[in-house]
């Protein structure tokens, strides 16, 4: 496998072993730093059982996070990667097709996404490949989400 990899592919070698470093680094850093790196061997666990196909828009997700919201914390949250905030609560997280043998993925928001939009906005999104198009709107989501400021989420659709 290549350092490089393309948007439908799942992790390359290169990135596994860089995330396996960095949970040595939040160890080293104490207390807080290991339950950070627990939360992230935890995710990068759950995500290394699932089916392939769930398996590669996990962690695509995954990397989408991480670039565009750095300050969410990953850890599991009912068995599913998810990513929390300072208060240790759940933003967002990803639910995998074959966990309740279901057509799609979804990336879900929970009350602490400040997605707030008027009366009413989605909360769960389907995910059924990885694009481009895709990523680029997950990290508009993510970034909305963990943000206070910016445009109504009505112009991010």
């Amino acid at each position: 496998m290549t350092a490089v990899n393309t948007d439908s592919d799942g992790f390359s070698a290169a990135e596994r072993a860089a995330m396996k470093e960095r949970a040595a680094e939040l160890r080293a850093e104490g207390r807080k730093g290991a339950k950070k790196a627990d939360g992230l061997q935890q995710v990068l666990d759950a995500i290394a059982k699932m089916a392939p196909e769930d398996r590669a828009l996990a962690e695509r997700v995954h990397v989408t996070v991480t670039e565009n919201a750095p300050g969410l914390s990953p850890k599991t949250w009912y068995g599913m990667p998810a990513y929390a905030n300072e208060d240790g609560k759940v933003v967002l997280f990803f639910k995998n097709a074959s966990k309740f043998n279901e057509r799609y993925s979804t990336l879900g928001f929970e009350g602490a996404a400040h997605l707030d939009d008027g009366d009413m906005w989605p909360t769960t999104y389907a995910l059924t490949t990885w694009s481009p198009a895709v990523g680029k709107r997950v990290a508009e989501l993510v970034r909305w989400a963990t943000s206070y400021r910016g445009a109504p989420a009505s112009a991010l659709r």
